[in-house]
């Protein structure tokens, strides 16, 4: 190949219209760790652009929270999991809303709730309603450390 080729082919050779910073920059590199990630994958904000501090949004915090404690905690529950725990609530906080209304003596519609709380039995199976108990008993090494001197 000569030094004043602007153009390599497959394999390097001269040739072909591939520019040489294409078939340069197209070798197959690990993919870059991400280190920027968005708010809500950093657990800084649940619901984007909304106000924290309304008594729907700190109820639907709370739900997340709760259910996550109730999966072993953050961290025993997949992104998945989230995911499906982050919809319950927001139905759950729908379906409260819904029962407030109808506590007030306003008309309801009966079907959308009737879905609502089908949606909500469905995820609930997905999820797994049964509680999952976090493993506290002592490790070796916890046990180690504190019978040495």
């Amino acid at each position: 190949m000569s030094a004043h080729s602007d153009t390599v082919g497959e394999n390097g050779q001269n040739g072909v219209n591939t520019p040489r910073s294409v078939a340069e920059t197209s070798v197959l590199r690990p993919a870059k760790v991400t280190r920027n990630r968005s708010r809500i994958s950093n657990g800084q904000e649940i619901l984007p652009g909304v106000d924290q501090r309304l008594a729907i949004a700190r109820r639907y915090r709370d739900l997340v929270a709760q259910i996550a404690i109730d999966q072993g905690g953050l961290d025993r529950c997949s992104e998945t999991r989230m995911q499906l725990i982050r919809r319950f609530a927001s139905g759950a906080v729908l379906a409260e809303e819904l029962e407030a209304r109808l506590a007030r003596g306003e008309n309801v519609d009966i079907s959308e709730y009737a879905l609502l709380s089908s949606t909500l039995v469905r995820l609930a199976n997905r999820i797994g309603i049964e509680r999952v108990a976090r493993d506290i008993s002592p490790t070796l090494s916890d046990i180690l450390r504190r019978s040495s001197p």
